[in-house]
């Protein structure tokens, strides 16, 4: 594919993290003593749009709304950084959204998170999609406004990908909109409405559904077909942005033209890589790093992740 013609908008979410390392996340009503404490840019479509640019390789725009105040600084700055080209709408007398991240020892996170200027995108704000021949959406932003998104961006011949995360039900002609829906297993059941990844896969009206399932890997239906994509072992340090880097390299790897095994494989590889590092952002891999982790791992057997799919 044309690299000039294959350009991913990512619209969407852009948070400022403020992440503290705790021997475990805290139970209701339970306080914890933490330890270190850091700000990292994050934001599932932030996450997304780095992603896609970095891990995957593919010229990626995002579409944003920060608010007038220091936090959008180092937002903007690490998608730069990044290579993203950047559609920013200016919310006045909103704050940047922000994100309060509790990151356990374990490598387990808990999230909360206060959009703020997230909260004012609005269906005009899309910009125009000449040479947009993917298009990345996420549920951070006013559902209203994802739908109107995904049925312009259809309507012009865009290929429509739509993280469904945080988990909420999804209109029909939402589904109708989308050919590629990206959730993990809770996110998957909380839609589908329907126990079991293989019922979940089968009961949503989409091209294309992928189910993330952490360190298992990830499996998929795509028109007819399953396909399985078992997880790469790493030793993971934090996980979050991992499902992130997973979405943006996915769909960079489709707008290249990648088949879909090969685009979940890379995928998966690259949000292997991202729980290695500490930051959503900050540990996204490079491309470069991608490719040499396919690279070293030739086959991994899918018994495993297709019995617990469902799919044995």
């Amino acid at each position: 594919m044309n690299r000039a013609n294959s350009t991913v908008l990512v619209a969407g979410s852009a948070n400022l993290d403020f992440v503290v390392r705790a021997a475990h996340v805290p139970a209701p009503g339970e306080t914890v003593l933490g330890r270190d404490f850091s700000t990292f840019p994050g934001g599932k479509g932030a996450n997304q749009a780095v992603a896609c640019a970095r891990a995957g390789g593919a010229p990626t725009r995002m579409l944003l709304a920060l608010g007038d105040d220091p936090y959008a600084v180092p937002l903007e700055a690490s998608l730069r950084a990044a290579g993203v080209g950047l559609d920013v709408v200016r919310a006045r007398g909103e704050p940047t959204g922000v994100a309060f991240v509790c990151l356990a020892d374990g490598a387990e996170n808990a999230i909360t998170v206060a959009p703020g200027a997230n909260a004012t995108l609005r269906p005009e704000h899309l910009p125009p999609l000449n040479g947009v021949s993917h298009l990345l959406m996420q549920l951070e932003t006013p559902l209203p406004t994802v739908e109107a998104w995904a049925r312009a961006a259809r309507r012009a011949g865009v290929y429509v990908a739509l993280n469904a995360a945080p988990a909420q039900a999804l209109p029909r002609g939402l589904q109708g909109d989308c050919r590629l829906l990206i959730v993990n297993e809770g996110e998957l059941a909380a839609i589908a409405g329907t126990h079991g990844v293989a019922a979940g896969l089968d009961a949503l009206d989409v091209e294309a559904v992928v189910v993330t399932l952490g360190a298992r890997g990830c499996c998929a239906r795509v028109g007819g077909e399953y396909l399985l994509q078992p997880g790469f072992v790493v030793e993971a340090i934090d996980t979050t942005g991992a499902g992130d880097t997973f979405c943006g390299t996915l769909v960079a790897a489709l707008s290249l033209g990648l088949p879909f095994p090969a685009a979940l494989r890379r995928a998966c590889a690259a949000s292997a890589l991202a729980c290695t590092r500490l930051g959503a952002q900050a540990g996204v891999p490079m491309h470069g790093e991608v490719q040499r982790l396919l690279a070293s791992r030739k086959g991994e057997a899918a018994e495993e992740l297709a019995a617990y799919a469902g799919l044995a």
